[in-house]
């Protein structure tokens, strides 16, 4: 909390309309100076004074690294999980839980590592972001929040070497300038094999390497590798006649741990990280049934100012394709095509 007497943050605008002012005005014209102009420059002087020596007042004006007592809102993450992630009661769960556990802790034995898997259009990608925006406010355009693609960031098998090297000195120079920086690796089943074993140091119990401590950190990872293996459980759970909210971690996280180990294109083939295991959780995105796709029609259309209207809702969600063949439980592309379906009715 603010000290006694010292600057309110609304009040700093102020101050850059004052110090120029300040400036300006130069030394007196005349030896003597009157007691009132010296008040007066001397509060001017003390209010300047006090403005600088604020504590992080800058922070007003450009973003800064979260303190170590800055927590973000759980209840706001919970909100925003329930508002844009339809279908997925373990992403949210395990996303919450292990989110504020990782940030109430005061002192963590390593940083956060969470690998995220699923169909495409599953709402991975959406998850991260989440993720993103509530650690810091301006989310993945922040300067401490980096996303790698794999085809884009790492499209040559001839330069893994390299870009191992360059992975390592990215993130220990991004950690070095704010602790706890975010690592999102998208693609990761388009990564290649071997490279993501760069950042098993960072990842590993070590109290500080060279100095820098990366305890404070938050590496996340996507992928669509492991799908099938999502897709087999939650079949089954429907083919015996059971919801797919009673399907638990405890039920995917196992299996999909040794799937993506022993997958050549999960991007953790054979992986040290698997291996010593520095990933703090699998995360399943479960495929999405008709009636999650017609609660991501719903969402487009209040995010782009129409009231909802159900015919055009169910018009969209009948548009995508589902699988098995015979079922159609399933929406292949998860919610992916949504946004440009919807476009043809608008």
């Amino acid at each position: 909390a603010p000290s006694r007497g010292a600057p309110s943050e609304s009040a700093m605008p102020g101050l850059l309309l004052l110090l120029p002012l300040l400036l300006a005005a130069g030394p007196p014209r005349s030896a003597a100076v009157e007691p009132i102009s010296m008040c007066i420059t001397i509060g001017a002087a003390s209010v300047l004074t006090g403005y600088l020596s604020y504590p992080r007042f800058y922070c007003g004006f450009v973003e800064c690294c979260p303190r170590e007592q800055d927590r973000p809102n759980a209840t706001a993450l919970r909100l925003n999980l329930d508002a844009k992630l339809f279908g997925q009661h373990l992403a949210k769960e395990v996303i919450l839980k292990a989110l504020t556990g990782f940030l109430d802790n005061p002192n963590p034995k390593k940083p956060l590592a969470l690998s995220l898997h699923g169909w495409a259009g599953t709402g991975k990608n959406f998850a991260s972001q989440i993720i993103a925006e509530n650690l810091h406010e301006a989310g993945l355009k922040s300067k401490f929040v980096h996303l790698f693609l794999s085809t884009l960031h790492f499209p040559h098998d001839h330069e893994v070497k390299l870009y191992k090297d360059q992975l390592q000195k990215w993130i220990r120079g991004n950690v070095t300038a704010c602790a706890k920086s975010v690592f999102i690796f998208d693609e990761m089943d388009k990564l290649h094999p071997g490279l993501i074993d760069a950042i098993k140091p960072f990842l590993d119990y070590y109290e500080q390497i060279d100095g820098v401590s990366y305890r404070r950190a938050i590496f996340i990872f996507l992928s669509n590798a492991g799908g099938d293996l999502i897709t087999k459980v939650a079949l089954d759970f429907w083919r015996s006649g059971r919801a797919r909210e009673e399907i638990r971690l405890k039920d995917l996280e196992p299996v999909l741990s040794i799937g993506v180990f022993n997958n050549k294109n999960s991007g953790l083939w054979h992986s040290s990280l698997i291996d010593r295991n520095l990933i703090d959780y699998f995360i399943p995105f479960l495929p999405l049934e008709y009636r999650h796709v017609k609660m991501c029609v719903r969402v487009e259309l209040k995010s782009r100012g129409y009231e909802v209207d159900e015919e055009i809702v169910t018009q969209v969600a009948d548009e995508m394709t589902y699988f098995p063949k015979e079922e159609r439980i399933y929406s292949d592309k998860g919610c992916k095509t949504v946004s440009t379906k919807l476009d043809f009715y608008l």
